[in-house]
């Protein structure tokens, strides 16, 4: 069975502290925009790992595709949101 863009957001909320998360998708690809704390001083490739270490096993067995925008709250801030 294929997960929801809902499950999806509570899977990376389980595992990553998120100050904004916004999963949209088809149940095989998703987008996201997650905003976190925890990216704050991290290069893009460092934040993607840690939204796929909270997404653990699922990222390889139920989700094919995961494009994700990952800011940190100054960065969601200033892009005017």
């Amino acid at each position: 069975m294929l997960p929801t863009p809902e499950q999806v957001r509570q899977y990376i909320a389980d595992g990553l502290p998120c100050e904004h998360l916004d999963v949209q998708g088809d149940g095989s690809h998703f987008d996201a925009l997650i905003v976190s704390r925890a990216f704050e001083g991290k290069r893009p490739v460092a934040r993607h790992q840690l939204v796929y270490a909270a997404l653990g096993e699922r990222m390889k067995a139920e989700i094919h595709a995961l494009s994700m925008r990952t800011l940190t709250p100054d960065e969601y801030t200033k892009a005017g949101n």
